[in-house]
Formats: C-alpha cells, structure tokens, sequence
C-alpha cells in the first residue's frame, strides 16, 4: 500500500507558548516530495518533531487510513543537528539504524547488502569504516541520511538535510532522495532554505512562517515574487529557461526593516 500522510489542525505548544498552529495538509502522497520552506524560526523544525512523534500537541495526523502510530516504524526522521558522541564507525552505525526496532538481533544477508547498497548510492564508501568522531559537518550528514534510508521507510522527513554540504553533493544527495521517492513510493518531506534546489526536487511546497502554514500548493503556485516580497522580505523574480529549470533571481532586499512587518 502506498503511504499517504494528512495533517489536520496540528499545532505544537512548549510549556504556555504555542510556536505552531492550525496546520492542515491536503494527503501527502507516496512517490511525492513536498519541500517545507520559511524564514528562520518559523517553525520547521518543531513540525517535524510533531510528525515524528517526538513533540505533543493539539491536532491529528493521519497515515493512510489509520490514526499515527510514531512506533509504527514507518516514520523515518532525519534532524538539523546531525552531532555524535560514539566509538561506532560508520558501517556500524549504519547496520545498527537498520536493525532498530526489529525483534531479531541476526545480522542477515539482506541486511548487510542493503547497507552496501545505502552506502554506495550516498558514494561514502571512503569513510565507511572510519570513527564517527573523526567525520566533518558534511559527512555527518550523509550518514545520518544513510541512517534513515537503511530502514525502507514509507514516511521520510528530512530537516535540512544538505545545509552542510557542497553545491554539487546538495544537487546530488537532493536527486537521490527525489528518485528515491519514486522508486520506493516514500512520501518525502524535506525542509531546504535554497528555493532554486525547491523547484529542482519538490512536487508540492509548503509555507510555513511565525508558527502557521500561509501556502501550501505546486512549486509554479507557491514559489512567486510575491512570495519572495511577503516571506523572505527580498525583491526578485522567476525566470523559466524551461519548465525543466526554473530559476530564482534575486533583485535585492527590500528597503523597509523587518521590525516593521
């Protein structure tokens, strides 16, 4: 069955305060990648937690037909901090977020050549027997996606999961998990701050900005100067070479402060 992922009225409260509310979603499909975008601190992350089970709060998510169950398995979520404080190497790691949650401690065949096949397609291979301690920023970052994708799960959340690496393993890393979207029917949601690596991955896009979705809709809705002027407080605009490469041009911010919005 392919997964399907619906927020209704989801919201996230810390003590007294509400930092997110009121967030429904139309059914996320597997196969689709939907991108989370918005200025710093508008709540990403805390949606994420909230989708991962690991935050209460009012509202209800459901996948598929059925009520969430965060212990299901079927909720893989990737975090910003991607930090480490163990003697494992990287295969270890690895082979260890493959076997979480399983009844058998058995190491299989399959298990093993999975993590060969995770491993490969994240090209880390080099640092596969290296400690986790000796890793830099980025490549802590692909492990820590190599962690997630080792489980095969139908739900993949994944917060800024390139913020650490290069332009050309952004591209890279960001066409795998599209294609891998496809292949495993996943429903992917992937929080990314460069709208131009948005329109290259992302079917739908969804607006979050001071705790509350403004817009949720295809990358050709969402993704306007309008957007640009009200969110990101920048003028710009979208030049379409194609409609295989979209591309957006930023003008300069604009010439009011942002104590003012």
């Amino acid at each position: 069955m392919v997964a399907m992922l619906q927020l209704e009225n989801v919201g996230v409260r810390y003590g007294k305060v509400e930092v997110l509310s009121g967030i429904s979603t139309p059914v996320l499909q597997g196969g689709e990648v939907t991108a989370v975008i918005g200025p710093n601190a508008a709540g990403k992350s805390s949606l994420f937690r909230r989708i991962a089970g690991l935050l209460d709060g009012p509202g209800r998510i459901h996948l598929t037909e059925a009520s969430f169950d965060p212990s299901s398995g079927t909720i893989c979520y990737m975090p910003q901090d991607t930090s480490v404080n163990t003697v494992l190497t990287v295969y270890e790691s690895i082979l260890l977020a493959r076997k979480q949650g399983s009844l058998s401690r058995h190491v299989s065949d399959l298990d093993l050549e999975t993590v060969d096949g995770v491993v490969a397609a994240l090209r880390i291979e080099a640092i596969a027997f290296k400690g986790l301690s000796e890793l830099s920023g980025g490549q802590r970052q692909l492990v820590s996606l190599a962690q997630t994708l080792v489980r095969d799960p139908k739900i993949l959340l994944l917060d800024e999961p390139t913020s650490a690496l290069d332009l050309h393993r952004q591209v890279e890393v960001l066409a795998l998990v599209k294609s891998l979207a496809r292949e495993r029917a996943m429903c992917v949601i992937v929080a990314v701050h460069d709208l131009n690596q948005v329109m290259r991955v992302a079917d739908r896009v969804m607006v979050i900005d001071e705790g509350t979705m403004v817009r949720c809709g295809s990358v050709e809705e969402v993704i306007t100067p309008d957007l640009l002027r009200s969110i990101y407080r920048v003028d710009g605009r979208i030049e379409r070479c194609s409609r295989f490469c979209p591309q957006v041009i930023i003008d300069g911010p604009l010439n009011r402060p942002l104590a003012a919005e």
